[in-house]
């Protein structure tokens, strides 16, 4: 059987990913799938950099404004639908192309996560929320270290969430997630396209990024949102910019202070990005944006898709 194509394209937020599979998109007949935790959320537009009009115009976006702001998509249910879009996409003899910095959601679809349908249990988040309180993150932390180092090597001691959930499935099924998560690789000839920049590059152009943001209505985009009933509680409007914003609007912050935060958490962000997408990894094809930008890179890029998905087929 013949494996399939996939273009996969990561890298840290800003670097310009968008900007690359919008320009593959007048050479290659391609369709898009966002791998961005935030844009599946309705209504989150200017503070996710959701592509603009004339972006989809140059090809079909899939998993974008999937989702209101209360809802909860989880990795396994991110999953199930990017490659339920990836098939139909191959049906319809088009090239389909995974795009984004959320790591985990483009590692489980390249690598095959097998990923544990354990409903969330609101009662047990409660009181892993309450000890979080109570004791602070590092005791919970510990906890996850003492029944799942390996996944707790994998989660970053103040990523609360994911150590709740790495505990909540170990509660709930008695294995720890690590062993849930096994990996079968998908049916398809995946290349994978790595973006970066200099690190103080890239820190200049989200600082520009997020001074645009605001010029577009960030601010009226997170009230109109927070008198819509979306509460700062929730998952969705606790990403960057929203998070920051909703603490200016609630009187916690200055609005400067709170831009000000907006840079410095998304360069911790980046930090973390770099740890899922990392230069040494021999599966990512990595390309480093300058002055010049995408433009030296680009017929290089163009090559690649041609000789290792469109020209080479396995067959198996």
């Amino acid at each position: 059987m013949t494996k399939k194509p996939l273009v996969v394209i990561v890298g840290s937020t800003a670097v310009g990913k968008t900007a690359l599979s919008v320009r593959l998109a007048h050479d290659f007949d391609i369709e898009i799938i966002s791998a961005d935790s935030r844009q599946i959320y309705r209504g989150l537009d200017i503070g996710t950099a959701k592509a603009t009009p004339d972006e989809i115009a140059a090809a079909p976006h899939h998993m974008i404004d999937v989702a209101d702001p209360d809802e909860v998509l989880s990795v396994a249910d991110f999953q199930e639908s990017a490659y339920a879009a990836i098939d139909q996409i191959h049906q319809r003899s088009r090239l389909p192309t995974l795009v984004g910095g959320t790591g985990q959601w483009v590692q489980a679809v390249v690598e095959g996560w097998t990923i544990p349908r354990v409903p969330p249990d609101r009662a047990l988040r409660a009181e892993l929320e309450a000890e979080v309180q109570a004791k602070g993150g590092e005791s919970l932390y510990n906890r996850l270290v003492a029944v799942d180092p390996v996944a707790a090597e994998k989660i970053h001691p103040n990523n609360v969430r994911r150590t709740i959930r790495a505990l909540e499935v170990y509660e709930k099924t008695g294995t720890p997630i690590s062993e849930h998560q096994a990996k079968r690789a998908p049916h398809y000839r995946v290349l994978q396209i790595g973006l970066t920049m200099p690190r103080d590059q890239l820190y200049e152009r989200i600082d520009r990024r997020i001074d645009m943001m605001m010029e577009k209505g960030l601010v009226e985009e997170v009230r109109g949102l927070m008198e819509s009933g979306y509460g700062l509680h929730l998952p969705a409007m606790s990403g960057l910019g929203y998070r920051q914003i909703g603490q200016y609007l609630t009187g916690d912050v200055s609005l400067e202070e709170a831009v000000a935060l907006i840079k410095k958490e998304t360069r911790r962000f980046v930090r973390q990005q770099f740890n899922w997408f990392r230069m040494e990894d021999a599966h990512i094809h990595w390309f480093i944006l300058e002055a010049a930008g995408l433009e030296p890179h680009y017929k290089k890029i163009c090559q690649l898709v041609e000789t290792e998905l469109l020209l080479s087929p396995t067959d198996e």
